[in-house]
């Protein structure tokens, strides 16, 4: 299992790539598969560690990231060259798949999201001989061939199910500060409802955040900065909603699904995955600008919290994206048998 190493595995404060990696890593082990896990040398995890940097190199900046890059990635095709695995799964975007001719295995890469078309010469180079996995139906590219869709899990236990929210019927926004993801829109969206707001989430923008979020700050409009661990699951169930106006086609949309296993509906913007992800009025609503979420959020309690929980613990557990991903791997391994882990 191949992790980025910007952050460790699993994340503290942000690392979306890490998280599922680390989710499904812990969840195959529990399902009796060896796995060997390439990540930084402070991450927690249940398989096999094997690691290049102590720290990811978006917390450690003595590190050269292109040199470490490098050596992260040649250090698990060396040693899949030797018959150690069954196969490579990697999570770490475009650059590995320039090793993947040069050994014996299968490669499984999980697509997270294309940063840019300008990565997408590299994809299309090893289209067909690389098994591509898209996170959502929205983001697969028409270039490409997939070997499957399949969406993110969680691991449950961490986002216990919270029956109601706090009386004061905030909302929540939690992502990255960054105007792909419309922090400022969540606060226009706050204020024309009269409901208060809490934001949560790195600041990645900073010009965008003190020109478009700060100046917004303040009375019922509160900025939280990161949060990690239990705070997490705490900071989702006490929000009446999740308001999710992103600008982008987002390709899948972690914290939608952490919201839905505390038992939050969602106020999403009908971009990229979301319209895979929300089902209207079951777990939350679908929105195209201010005037649409204002009316969602008129109906937002009409949602049954218990009926959010279920529908997470239904698609989106940490068990059901290990199954559908130990289908794939037999099937590409040996469609008639599985393999001998």
């Amino acid at each position: 299992m191949l992790a980025p190493i910007a952050w460790r595995t699993p994340p503290r404060d942000y690392g979306p790539w890490e998280q599922v990696v680390a989710t499904l890593t812990d969840a195959l082990v529990e399902r009796g598969v060896e796995v060997t896990l390439f990540a930084t040398g402070d991450s927690a995890t249940r398989a096999e560690l094997v690691s290049v940097v102590a720290h990811g190199y978006e917390v450690d900046h003595s590190y050269d990231v292109k040199v470490h890059e490098a050596l992260h990635i040649a250090t698990c095709f060396e040693l899949a060259a030797t018959g150690r695995f069954d196969l490579i799964h990697n999570h770490f975007d475009f650059l590995p798949l320039a090793w993947s001719r040069l050994v014996p295995i299968p490669v499984v890469t999980t697509i997270h999201g294309f940063s840019s078309p300008a990565i997408l010469p590299a994809y299309r180079r090893y289209d067909g001989h690389v098994y591509y996995v898209a996170v959502s139906d929205a983001d697969r590219h028409p270039d490409l061939h997939y070997a499957a869709t399949i969406h993110h899990g969680l691991d449950l236990a961490q986002f216990p199910y919270r029956p109601e929210p706090d009386p004061d019927g905030h909302l929540l926004f939690f992502g990255r500060i960054h105007p792909d993801k419309g922090t400022h829109t969540a606060i226009e969206l706050a204020r024309a409802a009269n409901r208060p707001l809490r934001i949560a989430g790195i600041i990645q923008d900073h010009s965008y955040f003190h020109q478009e979020v700060e100046p917004r700050l303040g009375g019922d409009i509160v900025y939280l900065g990161p949060v990690d661990g239990a705070d997490r699951a705490a900071v989702f169930g006490a929000a009446t909603a999740l308001v999710h106006p992103v600008a982008f086609d987002e390709p899948f949309g972690l914290s939608v699904i952490e919201a839905f296993a505390c038992g939050t509906p969602v106020v999403a913007y009908r971009r990229g995955a979301m319209t895979e992800l929300i089902r209207p009025g079951d777990n939350g609503f679908l929105a195209h600008d201010i005037a649409t979420a204002l009316d969602a959020l008129a109906r937002i309690e009409t949602i049954d919290r218990a009926a959010c929980r279920a529908d997470a613990e239904r698609r989106f557990s940490a068990g059901r994206m290990a199954d559908d991903y130990l289908r794939l791997y037999w099937t590409i391994l040996d469609p008639a048998t599985e393999p001998r882990r």
